[in-house]
């Protein structure tokens, strides 16, 4: 099998050793389980290996490699494996099998699989002597098995090995690892420093244990001995992170395959049966050179077999066998870097393995570093050569490693033998003592970086500059070094304002705007150097006023009686003289107008202003920069003066117009606004009615109360403050004319006559009502324009155009009543009418009719609007009073007359009144004799309209006819009686029944409200004697007396068996019957109306409501209702349409009963159309009413 390659070996010995597994044929020679792999890691290959990498690679003296004690999982969720090859151990020239299973449930075809050794090297092309693949498939459980066999293992085989299985898109792999075991002879003293010296050839097998393999060979030059020194006792006492440099400084190039080996070297050698002399641990030779490996056998006749790197060695002119009684001896000519690998013998199934290092000559420093001195700034090199062409040469600067990294300011060049370090721009912090190092030698030498001496070219020059100008500061020095600013002894850095310029010999210091503080002495100070480049700056600034602060026209205003201090901000250096003045007067620094001055501003101040203190006041600033004046005019400000009273010019309901004129004097200051203030005339509170100024002098105060008088006032107010109050207006009263007349309806109309009635106005108002103006006015021009046809249009403006002095007034004085009668009228002539309402405040708004009006008197039929709770028995008790009022219709006046049963009423008892629009029928006090029916007939001319109303009036009902003692038993008593003769006038509604003991005769109530006729009295005392009593109840109460039991009932003591009559069931079934009929009604368009009756029956029955005989269905516009009997029928909104006759029938098993009504919906009129076909005048109101509320909820 080929040997791995270095990355592979790497590879290997990264992964933890596997577990010792053993085969049939590996002889069960096992090994201990801590023998390490032959095949031993290399460092990368540019031969350095890194920090890192290091560190975890040095191990302590006399330890082995470290184990891990976890295994690799494979474990883990595979997509294709049901059965993966795991880690093994075999014994050198041992066999063992790697197995690994794919179910083939799901696959078409055979999944493609793969063996590898390390990450890349397919083992398909190395199959032979020592590896066979092979697979299976079994079609019972349909599993394919694939085979690896490596056969008589060689050391090199050790390693991690990867089986990959793919099909389609899906993809699986494993990895796991070989250990080859052997067994050690027993280790020889070796020269560790030699055996483990190894340099490459840079061929592509240069050994395992090579990690210099990439640096050429060259020839081997004499070198000077070297003393002895133990590198075992100075790796054993070392530090661990020292073991590299100590390995690289006594050239050995291997230390992780040193400490591997020696470990190995310390163990326990058995004894073998094959080898009487096996053969040494390690073998050296130089490269070119020649090596002798010698075993002896125990048994002559033994096969002897050798291998170099698990590949057998065949004689040939490099490879020469001898054979000497029992010895075995193999003779390796002109050794190169190849050689340089793992042999072993094997004898039988026994083996002995040795280590062959041939070593490479050291590289010798031929040409030495030289000791340089420089000028900082400078390029240096520093160069040497060694022995060979591109060796491995290592940099120290006073014995630290330099790093040849791209960002380090040190460079180093290889030409061939030559070796530079470059360092491109010296600095002073260079000086060291660098060295250069080689597996064969060192050199070392000093660089000296000075300074150059320094000459002043351009020296700081003195400057005097006015304040704000640039300060530009040059000089010049003869060499490019930087340097420091600084003023006054303090560092100057660069910043926004400040900037510092080096190019080449040049510094240069700059601020473009220069400040007062700016001044002072500054330096140059060259890094690196004992010199400094002086200079002086001084600045100065003319004398200036800064009045930014002060007004248009430098106008400070100032409120009279107020101080005042006015603070100038003054610049100037040196500081300047102030002078304050005012006309030609000087102004001093005491008094009341006194000034005084500071280093940076001069303050003027006024204690106690006054207005005389108005005017100019000058400042003037000298300094030997020059002069500055300004003129600041002082105003003394006060509040104004109060406005004159103001005049309420309108009033209204709840407010009035005021206006005012301006305060004759401002305080000095624009009038900014008003303030208004009011209360009530016998009220001392004034309320400020406006939190904003108000700019105008008029102001409409409002949320006054009607009625109530009030004054009002006015403050003025400027920028100082408010002036005081005007003195209050005269007093007023908020009064409103009432809202126009509502309902305007005709009430009658004759030949010559209208009449005319209404409704008062919504609102009146805290002025009242003092009566209504009637206007109305004859056809004319445009009469006949724009006519509403809407009758229940109440309009606020007339119908067409009319002129306002063709009104005529109908009642020169006012009216107080509601109704009104226009005479005079010619007869077939058109009017049109208006009503105004009127108080204190004058004519409210006309209300106007939407038709014009006929002068013409018209006959209308008769008709009766029986009230609804009167078509339905009216039922009144004993003594109370029977007031009943029937509207009707009828034209010209229409007569009524009443009847009783068919009789004419008795006018000493009943009263009747009628009037034009209804009748009255008034009992005072209601006797049961008062029952009856009664007519009602209404005559027009030949037209009759007749109703008949039912009055029922009852009285509480006598007592029942008799109580008798049934039967007594037990406890018991059953009871019976007979219903009363008179029953009052009204059904009866239930007993009471009440006992009471013959001894006390007090009566206890034991039953109430009992309907039947009789009772079984229950949990009485026995040994007591009982009487009963029964009272009889209906609508008015119980009855006055009871009758009572003739004879008692004794309780007796000794009991008796009680035999229990035989009771037959009641039968509860009865077919529907209506206990309360349908009655006609009468509904309004536009308002829900209700059809109610009650019904009994058993089984209940199932309701039905039909209009003109047709059912009524899933009809949006119908809601029915039945609860305990009580049947309602719900019309939404109905209209003139919804009109006829409603039938509800009740059908259960034993028959049906029907019972029906009709309905008469009026709606979509005026007040008048209306009430002439009878509907109640409440019903109209309260319709007209909403009608309007939904025209106005419309607009």
């Amino acid at each position: 099998m080929p040997e791995p390659t270095k990355k592979d070996e790497t590879e290997t010995q990264s992964a933890p050793p596997p577990p010792e597994q053993k085969t049939p044929q590996d002889g069960g020679t096992g090994k201990d389980k801590d023998e390490d792999d032959t095949s031993v890691s290399t460092p990368p290959a540019d031969g350095m290996s890194k920090p890192a990498e290091r560190k975890d690679s040095v191990w302590s003296i006399g330890e082995g490699a470290p184990e891990e004690s976890e295994k690799r999982d494979d474990s883990q969720m595979s997509t294709l494996f049901i059965e993966k090859p795991q880690s093994g151990s075999v014994s050198v020239g041992g066999n063992i099998t790697f197995i690994a299973k794919v179910e083939a449930k799901d696959l078409l075809r055979k999944p493609n699989v793969k063996w590898f050794k390390g990450k890349w090297m397919d083992l398909a092309s190395k199959a032979g002597k020592h590896l066979q693949l092979k697979e299976s498939f079994e079609r019972h459980t349909k599993i394919h098995t694939f085979e690896m066999h490596i056969i008589k293992a060689k050391e090199n085989f050790a390693g991690n090995y990867r089986c990959e299985v793919s099909y389609k898109d899906k993809f699986d792999s494993c990895s796991f690892d070989l250990e080859v075991t052997e067994s050690s002879q027993a280790a020889q003293s070796i020269d560790i420093r030699s055996a483990f010296k190894r340099s490459g050839e840079g061929q592509e097998d240069a050994g395992e244990l090579d990690f210099s393999g990439l640096l050429k060979r060259r020839e081997i030059k004499q070198q000077e001995e070297e003393p002895e020194v133990d590198v075992w006792e100075l790796l054993k006492n070392a530090n661990p992170s020292e073991y590299e440099k100590i390995a690289f400084q006594y050239g050995i190039t291997d230390l992780r395959g040193m400490l591997k080996r020696l470990k190995r070297m310390r163990r326990e050698v058995k004894k073998s049966a094959a080898f009487a002399k096996g053969l040494d641990p390690a073998y050296q030779v130089d490269k070119g050179g020649k090596v002798r490996f010698m075993v002896e056998l125990a048994d002559p006749t033994v096969e002897l077999k050798w291998y170099k790197n698990g590949q057998e060695i065949r004689p040939s002119a490099k490879y020469i066998f001898e054979h000497k009684g029992n010895q075995r001896i193999l003779f390796i000519n002109n050794c190169t870097m190849a050689d340089d690998a793992r042999y072993y013998v094997t004898a039988g199934d026994e083996k002995c393995s040795t280590e062959l290092f041939v070593r490479d000559p050291p590289i010798l420093v031929t040409k030495s570093l030289e000791d340089t001195s420089t000028y900082v700034g400078e390029r240096v090199e520093l160069s040497c050569e060694v022995s060979e062409e591109n060796a491995n040469v290592k940099w120290f600067r006073n014995g630290v490693e330099l790093s040849d990294d791209p960002h380090s300011r040190y460079r180093i060049k290889v030409e061939g033998k030559k070796h530079t370090l470059i360092i491109e721009e010296a600095a002073k912090n260079d000086n060291a003592t660098y060295s250069v190092m080689t597996t064969g030698g060192q050199s070392e030498a000093k660089l000296s970086v000075d300074l150059r001496p320094l000459k002043i070219s351009l020296a700081l020059e003195d400057q005097t500059v006015r304040l704000g100008q640039e300060i530009h500061l040059k000089c010049e020095i003869s060499e490019n070094v930087e340097g420091k600013w600084y003023k006054n002894g303090q560092l100057v850095e660069a910043s926004d304002r400040v900037k510092l310029y080096h190019k080449g010999r040049i510094h240069r210091f700059v601020i473009a705007s220069s400040a007062v503080d700016d001044e002072g002495e500054y330096m140059f100070v060259p890094d690196a150097y004992n010199i400094n480049i002086p200079c002086k700056v001084h600045v100065v600034d003319p004398p200036k006023l800064h009045l930014d602060g002060l007004g248009e026209n430098n106008t400070v205003t100032v409120v009279a009686g107020s101080k005042l201090r006015l603070e100038i901000p003054i610049t100037g250096e040196p500081t300047p003289k102030v002078v304050w003045s005012r006309g030609d007067k000087g102004i001093t620094d005491s008094g009341r107008i006194r000034a005084e001055t500071y280093p940076d501003s001069s303050c003027l101040v006024i204690d106690a202003a006054e207005r005389e203190d108005s005017g100019p006041f000058r400042i003037t600033l000298k300094n030997e920069a020059g002069e500055d004046t300004a003129l600041i005019n002082i105003k003394v400000v006060d509040v104004p003066d109060p406005p004159q009273a103001p005049n309420v010019t309108e009033v209204g309901e709840d407010w009035c117009v005021m206006t005012w004129e301006p305060p004759a004097n401002d305080g000095g200051s624009p009038i900014l606004g008003y303030f208004i203030e009011r209360k009530k005339k016998q009220s001392s509170r004034w309320m400020r009615l406006n939190f904003e100024l108000i700019k105008e002098t008029t102001f409409e105060p409002k949320k006054m109360i009607e009625g109530v008088a009030y004054e009002v006032r006015v403050f003025a107010v400027n920028a100082i403050g408010i002036s005081k109050p005007s003195m209050p207006s005269k007093s007023f009263v908020p009064l409103a004319v009432t809202s126009p007349p509502t309902l305007l309806a005709v009430d009658g109309v004759t030949d010559t006559s209208v009449t005319m009635k209404w409704r008062p106005p919504d609102h009146i108002g805290a002025a009242g009502l003092d009566g209504y103006v009637v206007e109305y006015c004859f056809e004319g021009n445009g009469f006949s324009q724009g006519i509403s046809t809407d009758l229940s249009e109440e309009l606020l403006e007339p119908p067409f155009h009319v002129e306002a002095d063709e009104w005529i007034v109908a009642n020169p004085e006012l009216t107080d009543k509601t109704k009104f009668t226009i005479n005079g009228l010619p007869t077939g002539s058109k009017i049109l009418v208006r009503v105004k309402a009127v108080n204190a405040a004058g004519e409210s708004e006309p209300r106007y009719h939407p038709q014009p009006i006929l002068v013409k008197e018209v006959i209308e039929p008769p008709k009766i609007r029986l009230p609804r709770h009167l078509k339905q028995t009216y039922t009144r008790r004993v003594g109370e009073t029977v007031n009943l009022v029937i509207p009707f219709q009828g034209r010209p006046r229409a007569k009524v007359s009443w009847e009783k049963n068919g009789s004419p009423i008795d006018k000493n008892h009943i009263n009747i009144r009628n009037t034009e629009n209804d009748t009255i029928i008034f009992i005072r006090k209601a006797e049961r004799c008062h029952s009856g029916e009664y007519d009602m007939k209404v005559e027009v001319e030949n037209l009759v309209d007749k109703a008949t109303i039912d009055i029922q009036i009852v009285d509480r009902p006598g007592p029942p006819e008799i109580v008798i003692i049934d039967d007594v038993w037990g406890e018991n008593v059953n009871l019976s009686w007979k219903p009363p003769k008179d029953d009052g006038n009204a059904a009866i509604t239930g007993y009471t029944i009440q006992k009471a003991d013959k001894k006390s005769m007090e009566w206890f109530t034991v039953m109430e409200h009992y309907h039947r006729t009789s009772a079984t009295i229950n949990e009485l005392i026995i040994g007591n004697e009982y009487y009963f009593r029964v009272f009889a109840e209906n609508m008015c109460g119980l009855s006055e007396d009871a009758t009572m039991t003739k004879e008692s009932a004794l309780i007796a003591k000794d009991g008796k068996v009680y035999k229990y009559p035989v009771y037959n069931d009641f039968d509860f079934t009865e077919r529907p019957m209506f206990t309360q009929p349908l009655v006609n009604t009468f509904a309004v368009a536009g308002y829900n109306a209700t059809l109610n009756c009650s019904v009994r029956g058993n089984p209940k029955p199932k309701i039905t409501w039909l209009k003109n005989k047709v059912i009524i269905m899933n009809d949006p516009r119908y809601r029915m209702f039945s609860n305990q009997g009580v049947c309602t029928l719900e019309i939404r909104k109905p209209s003139p349409y919804d009109g006829g006759t409603y039938t509800c029938r009740a059908v259960n098993t034993l028959g049906e009963a029907e019972v029906e009504c009709k309905l008469e919906v009026k709606g979509g009129l005026s007040f008048f159309r209306l009430l002439m076909d009878g509907v109640p005048p409440h019903i109209i109101d309260s319709y007209m009413r909403e009608v309007q509320a939904d025209k106005t909820e419309g607009k």
